[in-house]
């Protein structure tokens, strides 16, 4: 979604932008710790993570890369795979916890902007309408973004502890030797450009499942 040519427009999408990108962080990162101590481990809790006050989970770097290529991150949430009943088992529900709220945020944002439209019909509600539909088409975006950029299989992404619960021993040993080089493959993907190409697609099949909801009421409408 690009931005407007001129500056006022800019400076108002930043702003739509602002609360959308701290629903989508802090949401992801509760849910990867509050999973964890469900599991059995309470580190994220003990650490005043599991906590919506979005302050604690900001990247700096991470929340100007949403701005700049609608991906980022945010500060990791502590989780010590050792308290978990089932390691490899467990971690692979931990990671997955985190895109999964990050679509249930994008399903449910767009579910309400599109109850949000007949509302566009009142010229005494625009004001508030717009700029909350808006935020709800961040929120829709910027959600779908951080799932999809989460679920790529490289560490420390979420997608790389969903991949280790589904390779063989022998895989799971040489994949497990690459992750401590996992931050630098990380980086050298994004500078090579290859990161539109890969979530491109990944964003597309992801949108397709998070509108099921909003097309099944909209058909009894």
């Amino acid at each position: 979604m690009p931005f407007p040519d001129n500056l006022a427009g800019r400076i108002q999408e930043l702003v739509l932008m602002i609360p959308a990108i701290l629903i989508a962080v802090t949401f992801h990162e509760v849910a990867h710790g509050w999973t964890a101590d469900r599991l059995g481990d309470p580190t994220a809790r003990l650490a005043g993570r599991l906590t919506l006050n979005p302050l604690p989970h900001i990247d700096p770097i991470g929340a100007l890369m949403f701005i700049i290529a609608k991906f980022g991150w945010a500060k990791p949430v502590p989780v010590n795979p050792y308290n978990l009943r089932h390691p490899i088992r467990d971690m692979m529900w931990v990671a997955a916890a985190g895109p999964a709220a990050n679509l249930l945020l994008a399903s449910g944002s767009l579910l309400l902007g599109q109850l949000l439209i007949p509302f566009f019909q009142r010229p005494d509600l625009s004001f508030v309408i717009q700029p909350v539909f808006g935020m709800l088409k961040w929120t829709y975006l910027l959600n779908l973004y951080l799932a999809a950029f989460n679920l790529i299989p490289i560490p420390p992404l979420d997608g790389s502890s969903i991949l280790k619960r589904f390779l063989p021993r022998n895989a799971l040993l040489q994949f497990e030797k690459l992750e401590p080089y996992g931050f630098i493959v990380l980086v050298l993907f994004l500078m090579s450009g290859l990161a539109p190409v890969v979530l491109g697609p990944l964003v597309s099949v992801l949108g397709l499942v998070v509108e099921l909801p909003a097309r099944a009421i909209g058909s009894f409408r």
